[in-house]
């Protein structure tokens, strides 16, 4: 099963050992880790030492690096430059995309969400009838921003009146910055695989952000973050223990309904991104998106 490898204590040295990450300390080994094995590694720490060898390993099996700020919030990526045999005219197609299919492809994902959050609510024993009604009238583009009508019910509903989502408090935000931070991983090692660029966004387009597609396609799987993140908060408060980022950490292998089958949370990714570049590819639109798993799934994120 993949693997997320969270570096969050100082001094570790990371190096590649015949086929394993192997982590050291103060020369010490104190962990080897299957490189197959492995979807991304997330590193919060200072002081971390790497060999070339290691980077260039992980580089050439597509799994990102994230380097994180104090907030859990990433900073920098390290992604492969090539991620697909047809990644040329893969990104060409991305790049040329008609205005028309971009706004139809975030419609969809804007309507995947919001059925996700409502099924999140329900989940919890919270009314879904409002968001239902909002995904039911997205618009192309989400021209009369839904996405944000339906935040402004979700949000205190799921957490209580008096949250806000502000990336830079040390509350419940931390956890949802570290397990967006394992998504948005995730969704970038999927975009790249896929042969897309993930700087490209389909909606997202601020100059400085270079996940713009990863925070585009992992819209859908967010409510996924925020049921484990209040459940945490629940049982052992804000705090971002090596115990909340285990349950992160196994989300992407959460079954999800998807085109008719089951499928982890990394396939799933994969196969978004892929039909995302297909329908670039041929110019119609025929996206891969989740649906909500069982409420007795969603109810049971967390610890």
């Amino acid at each position: 099963m993949d693997q997320i490898i969270d570096i969050s204590c100082d001094g570790r040295h990371l190096s590649r050992d015949r086929g394993f990450l192997k982590v050291e300390e103060c020369g010490q080994t104190i962990g080897r880790i299957p490189l197959d094995q492995i979807a991304a590694v997330i590193v919060h720490a200072h002081g971390i030492t790497w060999s070339n060898s290691i980077l260039v390993e992980l580089a050439e099996r597509g799994t990102p690096v994230v380097f994180c700020a104090a907030n859990h919030q990433p900073r920098a990526l390290l992604l492969p430059i090539e991620g697909h045999h047809a990644q040329g005219a893969r990104m060409r197609a991305q790049w040329t995309a008609p205005e028309p299919l971009r706004k139809q492809a975030w419609k969809r994902v804007v309507i995947a969400k919001i059925k996700m959050q409502a099924a999140a609510l329900a989940a919890i024993g919270q009314p879904r009838a409002p968001l239902d009604y909002i995904a039911h009238n997205v618009q192309s583009g989400d021209s009369r921003d839904a996405e944000a009508q339906a935040a402004r019910i979700y949000w205190p509903m799921l957490m209580g009146p008096d949250f806000r989502r502000d990336p830079d408090r040390f509350d419940v935000n931390g956890l949802l910055n570290y397990g967006y931070t394992v998504l948005r991983a995730a969704t970038a090692r999927a975009v790249v695989a896929a042969g897309l660029h993930p700087t490209i966004g389909i909606f997202h387009s601020n100059r400085s952000n270079a996940f713009a597609l990863a925070d585009d396609l992992m819209e859908p799987f967010r409510p996924l973050v925020d049921l484990t993140a209040r459940a945490i908060l629940a049982e052992a408060g804000p705090q971002v223990t090596t115990a909340a980022k285990q349950n992160f950490a196994r989300l992407i292998a959460l079954d999800l309904p998807l085109t008719g089958e089951i499928s982890p949370v990394s396939v799933a990714l994969s196969r978004l991104t892929t039909s995302l570049a297909q329908s670039y590819e041929s110019r119609t639109l025929a996206l891969a998106l989740p649906k909500p798993p069982p409420a007795a799934v969603l109810a049971g994120l967390g610890p």
